[in-house]
């Protein structure tokens, strides 16, 4: 059964008008937060570029450097996995927990995880996992997946939280004060945090020089899952490594900036051995990067630091929600990174976009997504993973536009029907029109407009 099309689902979140809005505006007052810092640093553009450079050196030469980091992280005491693909991964986290006989886990915020669907395979094996982090266990507990991949549930209101809450926490009904719903979560957590004899983060940077890696968050939970645990797993696409310490500087500066308009995160933690008694297992998974790094046209979408900037300036994404992408990753950068995965699933993705640029505008490391989006219409096209109707049109309309003699004659044939036959256009029928007033008809082509004023001048 065909998976519903970014289209419809945003037909289903275009639905309530209210959320809609304050959605859009929630997401455009951070975009302006990050602009206001951002313009505060004098050397912003100099940090993009560099930030930029460092990982597009990492990227040409990311053999050498997860070999080094592998050297020096086991040298550490770390032990390291690797996991060709998202099965891969949820069998290596399954087989650690097996070995220790654990069967409970704590889990800070990782969208590799989500990508990988890894709650979902371990709860088919028996294994309870609590997602720590407050947006992500709130999503968790609605049994949806997060919408955005700093703000997990920014679609939700206050009210839905405080109804979840009420329903798994038993907090007060009718009660959505965010002070009393953040404490109570607090106080469900701390259990899970004393209890849990294995932790599983993310990771944000994993440096190769000294084997260390970083975990970026503002909660702190993946700092009090990690140190309180017997193991840590850290789940890592291998995209991740920087080459030296002193590059981290970079990155911390543009992450949190770029992602709520903050300086920095509230925690910047170094994981780089393991406590006496304690293990650390860092999986390091390719799952398709490898063959976005083969892609020459999209290989630098693989810089991507996950600072969701893209998503929150995004004309689309504000208006239409982060389900609407049937993705982990949703959002301008999210429809790069989908059709490498499985380009009939996600062909729709790369169209879900106006192209208006702002989301390379804003990109820390300066990914040229609007570019790639485009270019990911190209091949999609060329491969015959677009609607039929969709690919004749496009066709049609190349030859229209190859063609000054047939360009003019659409334009002409266009303007008497919209003036004499708006049905045919104006229609249930035509998506493009649901939602717009019809345009008042021009008395002429700018072609023909020009001719008639150079002749008068």
């Amino acid at each position: 059964m065909k998976v519903a099309d970014h289209a419809q689902r945003a037909d289903i979140f275009n639905q309530d008008e209210k959320r809609v809005d304050w959605h859009d505006e929630t997401l455009w007052w951070i975009r302006q937060k990050r602009d206001k810092i951002a313009h505060q640093i004098p050397q912003w553009e100099e940090l993009r570029e560099a930030a930029s450079s460092i990982k597009a050196h990492t990227l040409s030469n990311l053999h050498n450097y997860l070999i080094e980091f592998e050297k020096h992280a086991e040298q550490n005491g770390i032990k390291i996995h690797w996991a060709a693909d998202a099965k891969e991964h949820n069998q290596i986290v399954h087989q650690l927990l097996q070995k220790n006989n654990i069967n409970q886990l704590v889990k800070s915020k990782s969208m590799l995880t989500e990508e990988c669907h890894l709650n979902e395979y371990l709860q088919e094996q028996g294994i309870d996992v609590i997602d720590s982090d407050l947006g992500e266990r709130i999503v968790q507990l609605a049994k949806e997946p997060p919408s955005h991949i700093v703000l997990p549930c920014i679609h939700k209101t206050k009210e839905e939280i405080g109804e979840l809450f009420h329903e798994h926490l038993g907090t007060p009904k009718g009660n959505s004060d965010p002070q009393l719903l953040t404490e109570a979560a607090r106080i469900h957590l701390r259990d899970t945090f004393l209890t849990r004899k294995a932790a599983l983060t993310g990771v944000n940077f994993a440096i190769a020089e000294t084997g260390e890696i970083v975990i970026c968050t503002n909660e702190g939970n993946a700092d009090m899952g990690a140190h309180l645990a017997d193991i840590h797993i850290a789940s890592m696409g291998i995209e991740k490594i920087i080459p030296k310490r002193e590059h981290l500087a970079v990155f911390l500066r543009l992450l949190a900036r770029s992602a709520t308009g903050q300086p920095i995160t509230t925690y910047s933690s170094h994981f780089s051995k393991p406590r006496a008694g304690t293990e650390i297992h860092i999986i390091l998974v390719d799952n398709g990067r490898t063959r976005q790094l083969g892609r020459e046209d999209f290989r630098s979408s693989l810089k991507c630091i996950r600072c969701g900037a893209c998503m929150n300036t995004c004309p689309v994404y504000r208006r239409s929600g982060g389900h609407s992408y049937h993705n982990a990753v949703a959002g301008p950068i999210g429809s790069i990174l989908a059709p490498n995965l499985d380009m009939k699933d996600f062909a729709d993705l790369p169209f879900a976009s106006t192209l208006c640029g702002s989301c390379t505008n804003v990109c820390p490391v300066k990914i040229d997504i609007h570019e790639q989006l485009y270019k990911w219409r190209q091949v999609l096209v060329k491969e015959g993973h677009v609607d039929p109707k969709k690919a004749i049109a496009m066709q049609v309309m190349a030859k229209t536009l190859a063609s000054p003699t047939l360009y003019h004659l659409a334009g002409k044939a266009a303007r008497i029907t919209l003036k004499y036959a708006p049905f045919v256009v104006n229609n249930k029928f035509n998506a493009w029109y649901l939602q717009r007033e019809m345009p008042e008809v021009p008395k002429s082509s700018f072609g023909e407009w020009y001719q008639q004023n150079r002749k008068d001048s």
